[in-house]
C-alpha cells in the first residue's frame, strides 16, 4: 500500500497476503473460516448412509450374514455455523408379475461390485466395453496408462497474456455479463489508478477484450448455416408468400461438440463408458439411475455388437431436446427455437447442474405467413416438415460414425473408439405430437416395451396397439390418409428425421417430461384447476370466492423452510412458472383439506406420491412397485371429479402419461435425468440472457456469437484446471464481517432470552448424560445435586448445518445434502425464525416410527474441561396416533407439554439432529384470521402435519 495516503481519506487495510490451500481440491482461501465452510459444503465427510426403510412391505429374500445394516446417525454430521452471534401402502392389487426382475447374474456379462462395500455390484456389457486404444484404435493392454498430455508450458495462457487477463475476461464477460460502453468505463478507471505506475489495465477496450476472446484455439465450434425453401408441388393459381420465402437455419457441428464433451476431463469420474445393469446384493434387486443403467442402452449395444467391428467401443447416445421461447413479450420477432444436446454417458447430475454437460448447437427456423393462410393444411404440413428436414441435416455428420467406430479422446486421457446413436428426446407434449408426426391429443408414449401406444384420443387410457417404425410405414402403405388421420392418429404427409438413421425409432426416443406432464400438467393444470371448478360448482359464488380466499391465506401462512418458496398472496397470480408448480406441490394438499371431500385430498396425496417417487435419483425394483400402486389409488380417486361432474373424462394426454412412467424407468433409468426442466434452464443462459446484451437488431447473430464466447470461455477455464494452473486465487477485496448484536454469553442471560426458566436444570443434565453415558437412568430421574452446575461462557449461534444422505441413494457422494437449519431472534431483521428438526431416537425403526419432530430455540456450544459440546435446546412436539393420517398420508404431531402445563424443552447434542423438518398446521374446517402471519405458524395452532413433501428427501424419511 502506497505510504503517500492523504490524511483526509481514511486508512484502509491492508491487503492480506495469507494463502490456504483447501487441501482437497484447487481453492485457495485467504482465512481459516473461509476455508472451512468451504470443506463443510464442498467436501463433507462420507456419512454411513440411512437405512432405506420406505419399502412397501413385500417378502424379501434373507439378508446375507456378512453385510452389516446401515444406521441413521452413523457418520451424521450437523456443524455449527462460524457466525457466532450475529442475525441474520396396501399392495394386494398388484400383479407381481408385472415386471418381472431381471435374472442376475448372467453368464455373458462382466461382474463388479460398485460403491462403498458390497453392497452394490455391476453387470456390464461385454460387447461394447469401452476399452481404450491409441490413437491408431489399436486397443492397449488392461491397466494401461493415457498417453502424456500435449506438453505445452503451465505459464502458456494462450490467447491471454497471464492469468489476470483470463479471469478479468471471464469476469466481465461471462460472469458479470457488462456491457461494452461499461467495460470501457471500467477499463479507463482501472487506467487511471495505475497511470502513476506506468502501467495499464489488462485489455485497452471492449474490442480487444472481444478479440482475445475471439481467437482463444479451446471450445471452437463455428457456427454454419443452410437455407431451406419450399420445393413442392404448386397449382397454377397458387399464391402463397410462404412458398416462395427462404428459411435459415444456423447449426453447429453435432459430432465436434459431442467430441468436446467427451474430452473435458471434469467429467472423468462421472461418464459411464459401458451400459450395465446394476443390483443390490440383498435379494439382487435391480436399480436404476443414470442414463446408461437402462434397457434402452443395453439393447442398443446389443444390436451394435452384432457387427464385430464394432466390439470393444464405448456407445454414446446423443440426446436431443428442442422447444421454443419467448424472450420478451414487447413487439418485434423476440421468439426462438433452439435445439439442444448432450450425451447419455455423463451422469444425471451433470446434465441437471449446469456444467456444460448440455450445449446448443442449432436455432431451427420458424415459418410464418399471413393470417389468411396460416391455418392451411399445406402450410401446416411445410412447417412440420421443415423442422423434420432441419434436424435430418443438422445431425448428419453424425451418421458415419453411427456404423463405423471412429477413435475420440476422453476426459481420463484415453483414447478409445465410440459409436454413435440417437437418444431420446427431451420435449413437452406439443413437441411430441410434431416428433412423432401425429395428430394432437393423441398418445405420444410408451405404452409396450420400446413403443408408443396407439390410444384413441376419447379413451387414452384403454388398452392400446404399440406403434413402431415398420408398423406406421405399413399403415400408410396401405390406409388412405384421412383413415390414418381419424383412426391412427397419423399425419402420413410427414416424414419423421429418425428415418435417416440407423437404429433410430421416433417411437422409441420420446423421453418421459415429469416439468410438463406431471407438475404443470396432471398437478397445476388438472387437479388444482379442478378444485376451483369443484368449489364454484358445490357453492354459491361468494362463499366459493370465500373458501378459495382462505386457501390462500393457509397457503401463506406456511412456515419458512430452507429452500421452499413462500406464496405471500396465495396462488392467485397470472403466470405460473415450473418453479412456482412444485413449490405449490409442497403446502396444497394441507391447505384444501377441509374444504374439500376426501377422496378429493387422497388423490392430490396419490399424485404427490407418485411425482416424489419418480422424481428420486435411484429407483428400485420395489419404488416401481410403490409407482404402481400410487398410479392406481390416483385413478380410483379421481373418479370423484367425474361423479361431481368437474370432468366428464380423463382422457388428457399428460395424465395419460403417467401410465408409462414405469416402463420408461426401465428404458432410460431414473426421469430426472431426461426432464425438460434441463432445456428450460439452458434457455436462460444460451437464449435470453445473450438476448438481453444484445442491441436486439438482428439479434440471433449476436446470440450465436455470445453463446460462442461463453463456450471458448468454459473450454479454456477446462483447460487451464486440467494443466494445474487456477490453483490459489487472483487478488480480490477483503470481504469485511457484517457486526450484529451479540446474542447472549450465558446460561441465566439466555434463559432470560429464550423464557425458558429451567434451562440451567436441562444444561445440568445434558452434562451429567455426555460425562455418564453409560448410567441407566433417564436424566430426568436423576437429581440435580448429582448434576453439575455450568456457569462459565457459552456461544449461542443462529444456524447448524447439516449433512445427511438421501435413503434412496446408497452408492455415493449423489445423495449427499446440506443444508442450514435456523434459531435466531430477528430474521433479515423482520421476525424471529426457529427451524423444526427431526430428532434420530432409534435408527433401527422405520421411517417416523424412529424419529421425534421438535423446533428449535437456539444452538449453543460450551467448552467444559477442555472438550467442547455443540448442543441445541429445543422444544419437543409430540405424535398424534401411532402411524400417518390416512387421507394425506403425513403424521400428526402437536406441540409438548409437562405435567405443570409448561412447553417441554430440552437440551440435546448437535450429533442428535438428523435433519430439518417442516411442519404445516391442521387447519380443519376453520378459516384463518386475515392478521395471521406465516412466522406464527408454530405457535398459533394445536396439530401440525410433518410435510413429507417439502422435498425428495423429506418423502423417503417421513414415512
Amino acid at each position: 500500500m502506497p505510504n503517500d495516503t492523504p490524511r483526509s481519506q481514511p486508512r484502509r487495510r491492508d491487503h492480506s497476503t495469507l494463502q490456504l490451500p483447501c487441501g482437497t481440491c484447487s481453492r485457495w482461501f485467504k482465512t481459516p473460516s473461509g476455508r472451512t465452510r468451504h470443506r463443510i459444503s464442498a467436501h463433507p465427510v462420507m456419512p454411513v448412509p440411512p437405512q432405506d426403510n420406505h419399502q412397501p412391505p413385500i417378502p424379501q429374500e434373507p439378508q446375507p450374514p456378512n453385510l452389516a445394516q446401515p444406521s441413521r446417525d452413523e457418520g451424521h454430521h450437523v456443524d455449527m455455523d462460524i457466525h457466532e452471534g450475529h442475525h441474520g401402502a396396501d399392495y394386494h392389487d398388484i400383479n407381481m408379475d408385472e415386471h418381472p426382475r431381471q435374472p442376475s447374474p448372467q453368464a455373458d456379462v462382466h461382474t463388479e461390485f460398485v460403491g462403498c462395500g458390497d453392497h452394490l455390484y455391476r453387470n456390464y456389457h461385454t460387447g461394447l466395453s469401452g476399452k481404450p486404444c491409441d490413437i491408431n484404435g489399436a486397443f492397449l493392454p488392461p491397466g494401461a496408462p493415457p498417453p502424456p498430455p500435449e506438453d505445452i508450458p503451465n505459464d502458456d495462457w494462450t490467447p491471454f497474456r497471464n492469468r489476470s487477463e483470463f479471469e478479468t475476461a471471464e469476469f466481465l464477460y461471462k460472469q458479470n455479463q457488462m456491457p461494452a460502453g461499461q467495460i470501457d468505463r471500467l477499463l479507463d478507471l482501472w487506467a487511471s489508478t495505475l497511470a502513476k505506475h506506468n502501467d495499464e489495465p489488462p485489455f485497452a477496450d471492449h474490442r480487444d477484450l472481444y478479440n482475445v476472446i475471439d481467437s482463444s484455439p479451446f471450445g471452437d465450434v463455428p457456427w454454419q448455416h443452410f437455407t431451406v425453401a419450399y420445393d413442392g408441388e404448386r397449382l397454377a393459381d397458387e399464391d402463397r408468400p410462404w412458398m416462395d420465402d427462404q428459411y435459415e437455419v444456423w447449426f453447429r457441428d453435432p459430432r465436434e461438440v459431442v467430441r468436446n464433451m467427451l474430452a473435458n476431463p471434469t467429467y472423468a469420474n462421472e461418464i459411464d463408458y459401458r451400459p450395465y445393469r446394476e443390483y443390490s446384493t440383498e435379494g439382487d434387486k435391480r436399480q436404476w439411475k443414470d442414463f446408461m443403467s437402462g434397457d434402452w442402452a443395453w439393447d442398443q449395444a446389443d444390436e451394435i455388437a452384432k457387427d464385430p467391428s464394432t466390439l470393444g467401443s464405448t456407445f454414446v447416445p446423443v440426446i436431443l431436446g428442442s422447444d421454443k421461447t419467448t424472450v420478451s413479450v414487447g413487439t418485434g420477432n423476440n421468439e426462438y427455437y433452439p435445439l439442444y444436446a448432450s450425451i447419455g454417458n455423463i451422469h444425471n447430475n451433470v446434465r441437471r447442474a449446469h456444467r456444460n454437460g448440455v450445449a446448443v448447437i442449432g436455432f431451427l427456423a420458424m415459418p410464418k405467413t399471413t393470417q389468411e393462410h396460416a391455418e392451411e393444411p399445406s402450410f401446416r404440413r411445410f412447417r412440420r416438415q421443415l423442422f423434420h428436414s432441419s434436424l435430418s441435416k443438422i445431425l448428419d455428420p453424425l451418421k458415419p460414425g453411427m456404423s463405423t467406430p471412429e477413435v475420440t479422446r476422453f476426459g481420463d486421457g484415453h483414447y478409445r473408439r465410440v459409436i454413435y446413436g440417437l437418444g431420446p428426446y427431451i420435449a413437452d407434449y406439443e413437441e411430441q405430437v410434431l416428433l412423432a408426426c401425429i395428430v394432437r391429443n393423441w398418445c405420444p408414449k410408451y405404452l409396450i416395451l420400446f413403443y408408443m401406444c396407439v390410444a384413441n384420443r376419447d379413451n387414452l387410457d384403454e388398452d392400446a396397439l404399440p406403434r413402431t417404425r415398420e408398423y406406421t410405414e405399413a399403415l400408410i402403405e396401405e390406409a388412405l390418409s384421412d383413415d390414418l388421420w381419424d383412426d391412427f392418429g397419423i399425419v402420413a404427409q410427414l416424414v419423421p428425421f429418425t428415418n435417416d438413421f440407423p437404429r433410430a425409432d421416433i417411437f422409441q426416443m420420446i423421453s418421459p417430461d415429469i416439468l410438463h406432464q406431471l407438475v404443470k400438467g396432471a398437478f397445476k393444470d388438472h387437479l388444482v384447476t379442478w378444485v376451483e371448478k369443484y368449489l364454484r360448482l358445490t357453492h354459491r359464488k361468494r362463499k366459493a370466492q370465500k373458501i378459495m380466499d382462505d386457501i390462500d391465506r393457509r397457503i401463506a401462512a406456511v412456515a419458512s423452510f430452507s429452500g421452499l418458496r413462500r406464496f405471500p398472496q396465495g396462488r392467485g397470480f397470472k403466470q405460473w412458472t415450473g418453479d412456482d408448480s412444485k413449490a405449490l406441490m409442497k403446502v396444497y394438499l394441507p391447505a384444501i383439506e377441509g374444504h374439500v371431500p376426501q377422496d378429493v385430498v387422497r388423490t392430490f396425496r396419490a399424485l404427490l406420491d407418485f411425482c416424489y417417487l419418480v422424481r428420486r435419483n435411484i429407483i428400485t425394483e420395489d419404488t416401481l412397485l410403490e409407482i404402481d400402486d400410487a398410479l392406481s389409488r390416483f385413478h380410483r380417486y379421481r373418479e370423484i371429479f367425474k361423479a361431481t361432474g368437474v370432468v366428464l373424462h380423463f382422457s388428457l394426454p399428460r395424465q395419460h402419461s403417467l401410465t408409462h412412467y414405469v416402463r420408461n424407468i426401465r428404458l432410460f433409468a431414473a426421469p430426472n435425468g431426461l426432464c425438460s426442466s434441463i432445456t428450460e434452464n439452458k434457455h436462460i443462459e444460451a437464449v435470453k440472457e445473450p438476448w438481453r446484451r444484445s442491441s436486439r437488431y438482428n439479434a440471433l447473430g449476436q446470440i450465436l456469437l455470445t453463446n460462442q464466447r461463453l463456450d471458448k470461455l468454459a473450454a479454456a477455464r477446462v483447460n487451464f484446471t486440467r494443466r494445474g494452473m487456477l490453483t490459489g486465487t487472483c487478488l480480490s477485496a477483503a470481504v469485511g464481517v457484517l457486526e450484529g448484536k451479540k446474542r447472549a454469553q450465558s446460561i441465566p442471560a439466555l434463559a432470560d432470552e429464550l423464557n425458558i426458566p429451567s434451562l440451567s436444570d436441562l444444561l445440568s443434565r445434558f452434562l451429567f448424560q455426555q460425562l455418564h453415558p453409560d448410567d441407566p437412568r433417564d436424566t430426568s430421574d436423576v437429581p440435580l445435586a448429582e448434576c453439575l452446575l455450568y456457569l462459565n461462557k457459552i456461544s449461542v449461534f443462529n444456524s447448524a448445518s447439516s449433512r445427511f444422505y438421501a435413503p434412496s441413494d446408497l452408492s455415493g457422494i449423489g445423495g449427499m445434502r446440506v443444508e442450514h437449519i435456523r434459531a435466531c431472534p430477528s430474521w433479515r431483521n423482520e421476525h424471529s425464525r426457529n427451524d423444526c428438526v427431526f430428532i434420530n431416537m432409534d435408527s433401527s425403526l422405520p421411517g417416523m416410527r424412529g424419529l421425534e419432530v421438535a423446533c428449535v430455540c437456539a444452538f449453543v456450544s460450551f467448552q467444559y474441561r477442555g472438550e467442547v459440546y455443540p448442543c441445541a435446546v429445543i422444544r419437543w412436539f409430540d405424535k398424534v396416533g401411532d402411524a400417518a393420517d390416512e387421507d394425506t398420508g403425513m403424521w400428526i404431531v402437536r406441540p409438548g407439554y409437562r405435567a405443570n402445563n409448561s412447553p417441554e424443552h430440552a437440551v440435546i447434542h448437535l450429533d442428535a439432529i438428523y435433519r430439518a423438518a417442516h411442519l404445516i398446521p391442521v387447519y380443519g374446517t376453520e378459516f384463518l384470521p386475515q392478521e395471521l402471519k406465516f412466522y406464527h405458524s408454530y405457535d398459533a395452532f394445536q396439530t401440525y402435519y410433518v410435510n413429507k413433501y417439502v422435498d425428495h428427501h423429506a418423502f423417503e424419511i417421513a414415512f
